[in-house]
């Protein structure tokens, strides 16, 4: 197996610099801003940011993604060194919300709301409304009020108090007492004694700006134990903005500290090489033209003919055929697509290679999508609509008005190639495991050798199984144990690393089938994951024409044992959930799955994604079950962000790999589910209709 890419953020700074076109000034907090206050300002639809940057004693490093035009979102990772705790350092998690309520225009300022450190220790948390305006092309004054850590210098009475008498108090431990971080701190916001903030940014040349800002923060919780010096509230930095979209400042915080700042500005709706390197299809042949025009394919021999064409034709495309057959002037094959991650461009690239061999009589084409040799989606098309729209300017888009989908639930074996089953692969190669947000090391890992086999005798039925052997790393390093109340179904990964040396990651029967129409099912049994074995089986409705998919999954499984090879340990569990799935047509989709988790605790989790065309996926999720917050400890409730990122993306060559990276900021037992491979929402979705037509504008590419 190819080495996993488990640090995604470091290959997009690696590789995609030639898709940044974009310089945006952030604070130091990772929000759109000026040196450490907020602006008004909100970075392109879909862009991500990401910041790294060092000043005194702290550093915090950012991801922020404009999740709408007018909202974005930010998780933070800061460390503050030689606090006064027993391990020196202080490793805080937090995240913040901004919403721009109004856009700027010629006569008023645009005008944001935004929560910040919402959901971490509280170290950080404020809530403010700040207003921007540019006056003239080269100032943009900005001006604010700051609740919270924004009320530390200036402070005045809460003007919200005209309200409510409750909002005069803000509650003592918002602000990094928490005694379980994680939640949001509804009874806080926007409470307490408030302040003023503002500044200007002089955009001196196309490159450099300068921020000048008086910022109502004091770092009161930081003076204290001598992490910063604070001797002014006013704040002074330098920026320069790359050609690429990147930005380096200077900056001096509270009259004393001088910081450095590198910020990276991406757009995911653009691919790094817009048009790719994808090599030139074969050329749309007229039916007179191809290769048995004027053949009889009801013969024997000008089938073979056309198979072992087809055959050849394909694999060079990246995809394998499966199966050929034909009925009156309809002829059909079956793929599996091992190249493109626009499916619709390997649809094109079928057809393509169909007309380039089959006889004029054949005037219709069926190209059925296969996983693991299990039909999914069938496409139909007219040869004629191919032949004529091929250099039309809205060819790809007349072409799909005309194209049919179908469900093959009943197909059968029928055309099957004899040498399809049984088929073996396998792979050796290095791997690399990581473990974040450990408080006394931010980053572990694992770096090791990795070797994948499966075996699959007949359509769906899969046996396979991962084995690891690390070399070096220091996951097991670690020293803290679970203090978990609850049953240690996660908490423990730590002794997982510690007690194996070889290790079995899975080896497991997997029988994937079609049990009726618009109907998939999966039954799995073995050693399921790196900390589970037993049985899995998942049902999945999902109609070709539908955004809605609804599946159910049910799992008997025992813990496995610490060395990770065959051994059980006594703790049992039936989990399972039922799941609903929604593709909203804007680059949106949501799940949410209701059930057993693996500690027993029963509740949902909602997840929401957002995914642009080439694949570049941004998400997050969070769960709730019934396992109250100060069971569940650090963190109150599990939740994450999510990265994906298509090797295509990054490469512009085709590919169907993806890096993809789960920010998950404390790893504990509540809302834990199984990892189990291969979900049906997953393996199905690709190749049904809706998401066959999202990519249909590369059907002739």
């Amino acid at each position: 197996m190819a080495l996993r890419n488990s640090i995604l953020l470091g290959v997009i700074c690696a590789f995609a610099n030639a898709s940044m076109a974009y310089s945006q000034t952030l604070s130091t907090y990772g929000t759109p801003g000026l040196v450490d206050i907020p602006t008004a300002e909100a970075l392109p639809d879909g862009h991500l940011a990401i910041t790294t940057n060092r000043f005194a004693k702290i550093s915090r490093n950012t991801l922020t993604f404009q999740v709408l035009p007018r909202l974005s979102g930010t998780f933070r990772y800061s460390i503050l060194r030689d606090f006064s705790l027993p391990s020196g350092n202080l490793y805080d998690r937090s995240f913040d919300l901004q919403y721009q309520l109004l856009h700027e225009t010629d006569r008023r300022p645009g005008v944001a709301i935004g929560l910040r450190d919402f959901g971490g220790t509280g170290i950080a948390a404020s809530e403010y409304v700040v207003a921007t305006k540019s006056i003239g092309g080269r100032f943009k004054v900005t001006g604010g009020i700051g609740w919270g850590r924004l009320a530390q210098t200036g402070s005045f009475s809460n003007p919200l108090s005209t309200l409510d008498d409750s909002f005069d108090v803000r509650p003592s431990d918002s602000l990094g007492g928490q005694a379980f971080a994680g939640r949001p701190d509804f009874g806080a916001w926007f409470r307490g004694r408030a302040a003023f903030f503002g500044g200007v940014e002089y955009q001196a040349t196309k490159r450099l700006s300068f921020q000048l800002e008086y910022s109502s923060d004091a770092y009161d919780f930081q003076v204290q134990r001598g992490v910063i010096d604070i001797a002014s509230p006013i704040n002074v930095g330098l920026n320069y903005s790359y050609p690429s979209g990147s930005n380096l400042r200077a900056f001096i915080t509270g009259g004393r500290e001088v910081g450095l700042q590198y910020t990276l500005n991406l757009n995911p709706k653009s691919r790094r090489v817009p048009g790719g390197f994808d090599k030139a299809p074969l050329p749309m042949r007229a039916s007179g033209q191809a290769l048995l025009s004027t053949r009889d394919l009801t013969s024997p021999d000008v089938h073979t003919q056309a198979e072992s064409a087809l055959k050849r034709l394909l694999a060079s495309e990246g995809m394998e055929l499966q199966g050929f057959s034909h009925s009156g002037a309809q002829a059909s094959v079956r793929i599996h697509n091992n190249r493109w991650d626009i499916e619709a461009q390997a649809a094109g690239r079928a057809a393509r290679a169909m007309a380039a061999v089959l006889p004029a009589h054949i005037t219709r084409f069926a190209i059925t999508f296969q996983t693991k040799g299990v039909p999914i989606t069938t496409v139909k098309l007219n040869r004629n609509d191919l032949e004529t729209l091929a250099e039309d300017y809205d060819g790809s888009w007349k072409t799909l008005t005309r194209a049919r989908f179908e469900d093959p639930h009943a197909m059968g074996r029928d055309g099957e190639l004899a040498e399809t089953f049984p088929k073996f692969s396998f792979g050796l190669g290095p791997y690399t495991a990581f473990s974040f947000f450990d408080p006394d090391n931010p980053v572990r890992y694992d770096l090791g050798v990795e070797l994948s086999a499966s075996y699959r005798p007949l359509p769906g039925l899969t046996f396979s199984g991962i084995a690891r052997y690390p070399f070096v790393g220091n996951i097991a390093d670690a020293t803290r144990t679970s203090n978990s109340v609850i049953q240690r179904v996660r908490s423990d990964a730590v002794r997982y690393a510690q007690e194996s040396d070889l290790e079995i990651q899975e080896l497991t029967a997997e029988y994937m089938f079609r049990p009726g129409e618009n109907l998939f099912g999966r039954a799995t049994v073995g050693y399921l994951e790196a900390m589970y074995a037993g049985v899995s089986g998942e049902l999945l409705w999902f109609p070709n024409d539908s955004r809605l998919a609804l599946g159910v999954e049910l799992n008997y499984v025992k813990q496995r044992d610490f060395d990770m090879l065959f051994g059980l340990q006594n703790y049992e569990v039936l989990t399972g959930h039922a799941s609903a799935y929604y593709d909203f047509g804007n680059g949106f989709t949501t799940q949410l799955d209701v059930g057993r988790y693996l500690a027993g605790d029963l509740g949902a989790t909602l997840s929401v994604d957002r995914e642009f065309k080439n694949g570049f996926k941004v998400g997050a999720y969070a769960t709730l079950t019934d396992v109250p917050f100060s069971d569940f400890g650090e963190g109150s409730f599990d939740k994450g962000i999510r990265v994906s990122v298509p090797f295509s993306w990054l490469s512009g060559q085709p590919s169907r790999k993806k890096a993809t990276q789960v920010i998950q900021p404390v790893l504990r037992d509540g809302g834990a589910r199984l990892n189990v491979s291969n979900r049906l929402y997953g393996e199905v979705r690709d190749y049904r209709s809706n998401k066959l037509s999202d990519g249909w504008g590369r059907f002739y590419r």
